[in-house]
C-alpha cells in the first residue's frame, strides 16, 4: 500500500486532528535553509500561487504541467486536496517512488522535512494546500 493510500485511509481522524492543531511545527529542514513550497519553484519559475495568508492559515495552489516539478523543499503541517490528479515521481529521505493521485482525493501530513517531485504523467497535476498557523 502506498504512502498516499495509507494517508487517505486514515484521513477522517487526521481531518479531526487538523482542526485542533495549535501552531505549525518548526521542522529541522527550515534550519537547513530549504525553501517552503511557495518559495520553491522549478528551474527558476514559480509553481505555487498564494491564495490566502492570514493569522490562521496559508492556502496555496501548486500546478505542474507534464514534465514540470517542484525543487527540493520542506512542508509544514498541511492538508492537501488534488484539484486535478496525475502521476508524480517523489524523492525524499526514504527513496524515490511513483504516486498516482486521483482528482478529488485528499491527504494530511504532520510535515515533510524535504522532498522533490516531478510530474511524470501526461496530464496537468494541481494541488490545493492548506497550512494551519
Amino acid at each position: 500500500m502506498s504512502h498516499i493510500h495509507r494517508q487517505l485511509r486514515g484521513r477522517s481522524m487526521q481531518r479531526a486532528a487538523f482542526l485542533f492543531m495549535p501552531l505549525l511545527t518548526v521542522l529541522p529542514a527550515q534550519a537547513e535553509g530549504l525553501p517552503d513550497p511557495v518559495e520553491a519553484g522549478w528551474q527558476g519559475k514559480p509553481v505555487c500561487e498564494m491564495l490566502r495568508d492570514d493569522n490562521t492559515m496559508r492556502v496555496f495552489r501548486c500546478t505542474f504541467a507534464p514534465g514540470i516539478g517542484h525543487e527540493r523543499h520542506f512542508h509544514a503541517t498541511h492538508f492537501g486536496y488534488a484539484l486535478s490528479g496525475g502521476t508524480m515521481r517523489i524523492t525524499d529521505a526514504s527513496g524515490t517512488r511513483e504516486v498516482t493521485l486521483k482528482t478529488g482525493s485528499s491527504f494530511f501530513s504532520d510535515g515533510i522535512p524535504w522532498h522533490e517531485v516531478v510530474n511524470i504523467g501526461e496530464t496537468e497535476v494541481s494541488y490545493l494546500m492548506i497550512e494551519p498557523k
